[in-house]
């Protein structure tokens, strides 16, 4: 499955969005790197098992269930988290960009790569679907937290 899509961050056009500049949503990204538990519910540990200037190997503890996986940092413009597959965990991937398509104007691109199939004709045809809405409500999750973290920050 290959699913992307955009999340408006600074729109000029809408006021009633509280505008962030790219070095919030860059340090919002990098805490989702660093520390994904307020990111991601049902994570009870993320262990940082290895650390360069541009990257970091994880393994994320959900109950039973321990993910492992590569974060590569592309400064103040994307990050890319890779998931190693296990037998209970398929594997894939998913860019973070930080994207100005006009000046004034942010948004995050959220790209999936996985295994599941996308054909029309697929049986897990609804599955996929209902995978994509998960996808894309935790990403607006994501932009919320990130959302979050600049209020406070702003007010140290």
């Amino acid at each position: 499955m290959n699913f992307e899509h955009l999340v408006v961050i600074n729109d000029p056009a809408d006021p009633a969005l509280e505008e962030l500049t790219r070095e919030e949503l860059w340090f919002g990204l990098l805490c989702r790197a660093e520390d994904p538990r307020a990111f991601l519910p049902g994570l009870e540990t993320c262990t940082i098992v290895e650390r360069s200037e541009v990257e970091l190997v994880r393994e994320l503890k959900f109950g039973s269930a321990l993910i492992r996986d590569r974060v590569t940092l592309m400064p103040m413009d994307s990050v890319r988290f890779e998931s190693e597959p296990t037998e209970s965990h398929a594997g894939g991937s998913l860019t973070i960009a930080i994207e100005e398509p006009a000046l004034g104007q942010l948004v995050l691109r959220f790209r999936y790569l996985t295994t599941l199939p996308d054909d029309a004709g697929s049986p897990d045809r609804a599955y996929v679907e209902y995978v994509k809405s998960a996808y894309h409500q935790s990403d607006l999750d994501t932009v919320r937290v990130i959302r979050m973290i600049a209020e406070s920050t702003r007010f140290q």
